[in-house]
């Protein structure tokens, strides 16, 4: 019964992230192709490079909100969807948001119209495009991927004590890839309104995380709820 809805909820955490990838794709390829400036064929890989670079934006507001909320001191009282739910779908988010980054990252480096080129894809300052907006964007990269790693070392004995206070760079991550989605992209004036209402977001439901007391505990309860998560993808594997 335990492997059964242990399965189920694997399931059900993956499918909402896939459909929310899917749904944040499209509306990504949709929101560019309502601009004047990405109407032209001749540059295809670069309206890809920048649909791939707007859903991971978009995957990553989500990814963060839902991190803010599963550190919030109340989210004990929140009986639905289950913590370990919460945290798998939070895992679905990470995965998915990778994969389109990781897609991003190719189809820019490899398109000699983006200008930005294998070694500025990867090291700050290098892009002939932007390059200080380009650089702000590998800062998160690095940032993000800190945290995603960190995050994998969770359930370690001894480890948690390192672990969540490096994790925490994960709002760094998102507020470096902020500016770099306002700085670097060409579509920002058409957009300000969208950038504005995710950001102001985030900034509120820190807030309302940091500000709300009852956080000496989250610790304990993070690393309660992560030894399961751990040791189902232990069971998974054999």
């Amino acid at each position: 019964m335990m492997d059964e809805t242990n399965g189920r909820d694997v399931r059900t955490s993956a499918l909402t992230a896939a459909i929310l990838a899917l749904v944040t794709l499209l509306v990504g390829s949709r929101l560019l192709d309502t601009l004047e400036n990405v109407q032209s064929a001749s540059a295809p890989k670069w309206i890809l490079g920048r649909s791939t670079g707007l859903a991971t934006y978009i995957l990553l507001f989500f990814l963060t909100a839902m991190g803010i909320l599963l550190s919030h001191p109340r989210r004990a009282q929140w009986h639905r969807p289950s913590s370990l739910t919460r945290i798998r779908i939070h895992v679905s988010l990470a995965t998915f948001t990778l994969v389109f980054l990781l897609s991003h990252i190719i189809v820019l480096a490899s398109d000699s119209y983006a200008g930005v080129g294998v070694v500025g894809s990867l090291l700050p300052f290098t892009a002939h495009y932007r390059p200080s907006a380009v650089a702000l964007g590998i800062l998160a990269v690095w940032s993000g991927l800190i945290s995603g790693i960190t995050a994998g070392m969770a359930s370690s004995h001894g480890v948690i004590r390192v672990w969540w206070p490096i994790h925490k760079v994960a709002i760094l991550a998102f507020a470096l890839t902020w500016l770099h989605a306002v700085l670097a992209g060409t579509d920002t004036p058409q957009l300000k309104y969208f950038y504005i209402a995710t950001g102001g977001s985030i900034i509120l439901l820190a807030l309302w995380r940091y500000l709300t007391p009852g956080q000496d505990a989250q610790m304990r309860e993070v690393a309660h709820h992560a030894e399961p998560l751990q040791t189902t993808r232990s069971k998974d594997a054999r």
